[in-house]
């Protein structure tokens, strides 16, 4: 969720490539089918696709009416027209289709199967409706015989009837009574005979008749023990019967069954390309969508991350190391957006895929949906195991990537002192410390998933071997067809492969997940010193910086450092502040600027507390020094003008002047275009710190601020710039920190600290009279001589 909630501004790009994997899925689940139909239809049944015939012999289509319901007669006979077609020279009696509406082709092949397979069973007697249907077929052949042989009884019956009818008209015209009692006898004789031959014929017809009143129960139960017999999977069984004696069909018609195959297998063939083509052009699209918005994260949480860094004191900037906030804006920033890509592309896809396989697999309807189960519980188990073992691994990965880097960052800024005390040997032991912790880490965590690849390879070919063991015994039992079983088994990878590339995934998103973690820190982390809710900017700032009762303590301190401070620095004035090495002088020159924030008391300037102006106020007032110059990658000009842009060249070069720059700019060809490499490490240390004071000079500040600035200042140096400073700079409130008292022999108020405290302030003069403090660090700096000139002075 850390990851995800970072994708709600781009939740219509998240839509539409939900979108584009539902597509991909679609095409990539239909595949199997379609290779199924290309085995089964397209090899197996010829390129049929259902039993019912385009067109049928009649006699044919008789022998399977046989074996139908009055009703299913009628449906195929409203659905067939009788034609003529010469085949061999001779005319054959052919039904052709004709479907009415709202009539289909599945619909007549339910009503065929059936049949056809009563038909196709009626040759053999090895099973019981095989047996009843030739029990059917030999009924209506002894219908045929007796209703011939009644037919032939009805016709001698008629033939002796009219032969006795003419012998008793030959008797009633005979004069002579022997002759017409002969012939009366004879009448008598031939009718008795014809009244047998009918009552034989009549007895014959009853028989049809029973028998016809009776072929529709016995049809019936035929019917009824054949589809007990067939079991569940009859119906495959049937329509396989059916599709061979509806091509047996076609080629005693003289149809070309080779170019229905051929034409099947190219409709389908073409169908597997352009769904192939269709999810090919959808994993690209996605892919290009979950780039440009990983990359659209990643920039945004970049600048997120540099914007609150940029707000951050000193208090934050000690808990953030610099290497791990460039770790945390590079590396982990790195990590989410792969991350980013890897959920789009395949955390997202993986699901859709598994459900839509396990829903194509119910609906095969093999009964190894049991197999599926075993296949996605192994992969689980092996999945969690995995992410047991090595979550913690990841969470450790990047605090490793973050000392790297700050052995790096260290090594890199120290050369020259490593190389000045021969330390080379030792600094190459501690960064190989810090990288063989790292690598090990690594080499952990890799180990621990590559076991995962051949495990799940292993895994995914045994649901092979068993599907293919299964669906042997199944096929051979009738039950499945080839195709079906291929079907499964690439349904089944699928749904493996689906959490497959989630295991993949998982190798990716701990490590990203601790990253967002630590991104989220730095996002989160509030800085200690903000903006009031209504700053006081709109006062005319003059300049004057007082003291009120200030106390600091840092932050995991157990004491304060700065105890009840009280001082006011004037406009126009040189304030100097001057102590051992500890005594809190940079402290006070950092609250200035609110780089801290006291713990008691107040500074004002003009009566204002700091912590009620703006910081973008304050910081505009001010002109601060640091202790440590800092340079910029540029040229001098960028660098004096940093901190205003509309800072004129004339101001530039006055500044230049004042800090005493202007003298080895000018020695350079390029003068003020001259470039700076970053940190200032083409120029000398002197030459940075006039760079840096003539930065503060060139924006007219109120208040500046030097921490300590004049120390890498030759004392020519030192005594030029000084003098400058009091020429040109009249009106601006000077604070110095400074170590040297020759720095500040001439500032008109001298604050002495000791141990966090103001022990002593005034003149130098004063100071030498009063202050046992300032008078020991004076005879450590300045010699006896100095001091006796000062003194008699």
């Amino acid at each position: 969720m850390k990851i995800f909630k970072h994708l709600g501004k781009y939740w219509y790009a998240v839509i539409v490539v939900l979108a584009l994997l539902f597509v991909q899925a679609r095409s990539e689940l239909s595949l199997p089918g379609l290779t199924s139909d290309i085995v089964d239809v397209g090899i197996q049944q010829g390129g049929l696709e259902n039993a019912t015939p385009e067109k049928i012999r009649k006699t044919t289509l008789q022998g399977i009416e046989m074996f139908m319901t009055a009703a299913e007669k009628e449906i195929i006979e409203n659905n067939y027209k009788l034609t003529t077609q010469t085949i061999d020279g001779e005319k054959v009696e052919v039904y052709q289709l004709a479907l009415q509406d709202g009539m289909t082709k599945e619909k007549l092949a339910d009503i065929f199967n059936l049949p056809m397979m009563m038909l196709a069973s009626s040759q053999s007697k090895e099973s019981s409706n095989g047996s009843q249907a030739q029990e059917i077929l030999e009924s209506y052949s002894a219908l045929a015989t007796d209703g011939a042989k009644a037919k032939a009884l009805g016709e001698e019956a008629k033939a002796l009837g009219e032969q006795a009818q003419a012998a008793g008209e030959a008797a009633a015209a005979a004069t002579d009574p022997a002759t017409a009692g002969a012939k009366a006898a004879e009448a008598q004789s031939l009718a008795a005979e014809a009244q047998a031959k009918g009552e034989e014929a009549q007895k014959l017809a009853d028989s049809i008749q029973a028998t016809v009143d009776g072929m529709p129960e016995k049809v019936k139960a035929a019917r009824q023990a054949t589809t007990e017999e067939l079991g569940d999977l009859g119906a495959d069984s049937m329509k396989t019967v059916g599709i061979q004696l509806t091509l047996a069909e076609y080629k005693a018609l003289d149809m070309d069954t080779q170019k229905i195959q051929t034409d099947y297998m190219i409709k389908t063939g073409t169908q597997m390309i352009l769904l192939t083509l269709v999810a090919a052009v959808a994993a690209i699209i996605v892919g290009l969508i979950a780039s440009l918005v990983a990359a659209a994260v990643g920039r945004n949480l970049r600048v997120g991350q540099y914007e609150q860094t940029l707000k951050f004191s000193n208090t934050e900037m000690e808990k953030f190391s610099p290497a791990s906030l460039i770790t945390r804006n590079t590396n982990d920033i790195q990590q989410m957006q792969m991350a980013i890509v890897m959920i789009m592309r395949i955390v997202l896809y993986a699901p859709i895929l598994g459900i839509g396989g396990i829903y194509e697999v119910y609906k095969t309807g093999t009964g190894m949906g049991w197999i599926l189960g075993v296949a996605v519980g192994a992969v689980l188990l092996l999945v969690g195991t995995l992410l047991i073992v090595t979550m913690p691994k990841f969470k450790a990965l990047q605090n490793l990537v973050d000392r790297v880097n700050l052995v790096s960052r260290e090594i890199i800024t120290g050369l020259p002192v490593i190389r000045a005390f021969s330390r080379e040997k030792f600094e190459e032991k501690r960064f190989d410390k810090a990288n063989t912790d790292l690598m090990k880490t690594q080499l952990f965590v890799n180990r621990s998933m590559s076991i995962m690849m051949p495990v799940m390879m292993l895994m995914m070919n045994g649901i092979s071997v068993l599907i293919v063991w299964v669906g042997g015994h199944n096929m051979d039992m009738g039950q499945l067809q080839v195709g079906d079983m291929m079907a499964f088994i690439t349904y089944t990878m699928q749904i493996v492969m689906s959490f497959m590339m989630l295991s993949m995934v998982s190798i990716i998103l701990p490590r990203a997940n601790v990253a967002a973690g630590r991104v989220e820190e730095v996002l989160e982390t509030e800085p200690t010193i903000e903006d009031p809710a209504q700053p006081k900017d709109d006062h005319d700032f003059k300049g004057e910086v007082k003291f009120e009762a200030v106390k600091f303590r840092y932050g995991d301190a157990d004491e304060d450092v700065l105890h009840h401070i009280n001082f006011t620095a004037k406009p126009g004035q040189t304030t100097a502040l001057i102590g051992s090495t500890g005594s809190g002088k940079s402290t006070i020159a950092n609250l200035i600027p609110r780089l801290f924030d006291v713990t008691g008391g107040r500074i004002t300037i003009d009566g204002v507390d700091v912590r009620e102006m703006s910081l973008h106020k304050l910081h505009e007032i001010i002109g601060f020094v640091p202790q440590k110059g800092v340079l910029f990658t540029g040229d001098i000009a960028s660098n004096i003008k940093f901190g205003d842009a509309d800072i004129s060249d004339e101001q530039m070069k006055k500044a230049a002047k004042i800090a005493q720059a202007e003298e080895f700019i000018n020695s350079n060809d390029k003068g003020y275009s001259r470039e700076i490499s970053q940190g200032g490490t083409n120029v000398s240390g002197g030459q940075k710190q006039r760079l840096s004071i003539a930065r503060a000079l060139a924006k007219n500040p109120k208040i500046l601020i030097f921490d300590d600035s004049f120390s890498a200042l030759d004392n020519k140096t030192d005594v030029a710039l000084r003098q400058a400073l009091s020429e040109n700079i009249k009106e601006a409130t000077q604070i110095i920190v400074a170590q040297k008292i020759s720095t500040i022999l001439n500032a008109d108020n001298i604050i002495v600290l000791d141990k966090g405290r103001v022990v002593d302030q005034g003149t130098h003069e004063e100071l030498m009279q009063s202050s046992t403090v300032y008078q020991e660090i004076a005879q450590s700096q300045l010699s006896n001589a100095e001091l006796g000139i000062e003194e008699a002075e």
